[in-house]
């Protein structure tokens, strides 16, 4: 399923999609950059040109192994002849490219991988090009922390399923209602939320009525990493025995002992 998202360069709109693992940029909005009435005759234009199909052919030789070289060879000859014309759309199906994508509807456009948007920018400006790369160099940096946080956020629901069956096999007795049942895992839940955050989910939901999800759904990354850590312990000391106010009581110092060594650990990365 592809995946949209949208980069602001010298306040233009670019558009970006995601498919497969692949990176594309919408190349329509950069050539607005240089035409905004007709910015598929920009894109014309530049196709037009002998070194832009050498390097669309290049690039799919490089990574394409089912593009069509008698094909790309036609283009090359004909390339920068009075009468030659090519579309996006020509160019990959003549040659099954994969380096361009023509979109139709909401994400409408031509796209391209961001090799060969970088060069189609630098065509259009080369200082647009050096904004454009780095803004979309930091739209892949917020994704990779999003990443991150999304990893340990499935660590943390890992280990939280470690923590209730420990719940189930100790704390609660046989014969109980569903309720019951799941008053005592709320219970322990908010031990680590008490040990972790100093309040519970309730206290927590009361206090920020307007947001959706619940108080790990705000976590850091560190928390949640430090949430991992605890959730794994707790189920040890209710395997142990240990009764709910000792665990609160010692969770609650490793918390604060936890959350400091991984803070110190950023600031150092972040000082080199």
């Amino acid at each position: 399923m592809a995946k949209s998202n949208n980069i602001l360069v010298k306040d233009t709109k670019i558009k970006t999609l995601r498919e497969n693992g692949v990176d594309y940029i919408c190349i329509t909005d950069i050539a607005r950059q240089k035409n905004s009435e007709d910015p598929n005759g920009v894109i014309a234009n530049w196709m037009r040109n002998r070194n832009t199909i050498e390097f669309l052919g290049i690039w799919e030789e490089l990574y394409n192994p089912c593009f069509n070289p008698l094909e790309f060879e036609g283009f090359r000859r004909d390339a920068g002849l009075n009468a030659f014309t090519l579309s996006p759309t020509k160019w990959i199906e003549s040659t099954n490219a994969i380096g361009l994508k023509a979109c139709a509807g909401r994400y409408g456009g031509t796209y391209a991988v961001s090799d060969i948007a970088f060069e189609f920018a630098s065509w259009i400006s080369v200082e647009f090009k050096l904004y454009l790369v780095k803004e979309f160099q930091r739209l892949k940096d917020e994704e990779q922390k999003l990443i991150g946080w999304t990893a340990k956020r499935e660590l943390s629901k890992i280990n939280y399923r470690i923590h209730t069956d420990a719940i189930k096999e100790n704390l609660i007795p046989a014969e109980v209602t569903r309720e019951q049942a799941a008053m005592k895992y709320a219970d322990e839940a908010d031990v680590l939320n008490m040990a972790m955050f100093g309040v519970t989910a309730k206290q927590w939901r009361d206090a920020n009525p307007d947001k959706k999800g619940n108080i790990r759904d705000y976590a850091s990354i560190n928390e949640l990493i430090c949430l991992s850590n605890m959730e794994n312990l707790n189920a040890v000391f209710i395997n142990d025995g240990m009764s709910q106010s000792d665990r609160l009581i010692k969770l609650n110092q490793i918390a604060i002992h936890q959350m400091k060594i991984l803070e110190d650990t950023n600031g150092r990365h972040l000082l080199k």
